[in-house]
């Protein structure tokens, strides 16, 4: 089943790859931003103190005590048109960030990806060719983003895309 988790992802690291990021980045964006809108959601847990990152971790891997320092020493604020997200860099790739734990390729393909089996490539295709029919300026606007090109057509790509699944 394809929900609106995996919909938001896909269209997200569309828009991102669209605006020019390099695919493992958009990925990354994809998923931060499927997280962060469902947190949203749910209501966001306020931390408390400062914003102080001690720690780095990707759902698959555990990096060592020197690359976590190395990561650390890239944390930034990122921005995608007039939305943001903290980032890190890894390898020379930019990836996003929540809490201490980095969106990585893998941890796309694990929540979002997997879910379309073979269908993935099509799916993809779709994201872009949706994206590419909306000036530059609504993929750069977080609001219009998601009232013009997301939440039309959250439910219906839902369906449609689970529907292709089971075939």
């Amino acid at each position: 089943m394809i929900g609106r988790f995996q919909v938001m992802a896909v269209l997200q690291a569309a828009r991102a790859y669209l605006l020019g990021m390099p695919l493992n980045s958009a990925k990354s964006w994809g998923l931060n931003r499927a997280i962060f809108y469902a947190a949203a959601k749910k209501g966001f847990v306020k931390p408390k103190g400062v914003l102080e990152i001690k720690e780095v971790r990707a759902p698959e891997k555990v990096f060592d005590k020197e690359t976590q320092e190395k990561i650390i020493k890239t944390f930034k604020i990122f921005y995608l048109g007039d939305e943001m997200a903290y980032s890190v860099k890894i390898n020379d790739e930019i990836y996003f960030m929540i809490g201490n734990e980095v969106q990585t390729p893998e941890s796309f393909y694990k929540q979002v990806e997997q879910r379309f089996g073979k269908k993935f490539s099509k799916v993809w295709e779709e994201a872009v060719k949706i994206c590419k029919s909306f000036d530059e300026a609504v993929l750069k606007s977080q609001r219009y983003f998601y009232e013009a090109v997301y939440k039309p057509r959250r439910d219906d790509l839902a369906a449609k895309w689970s529907e292709m699944v089971k075939r």
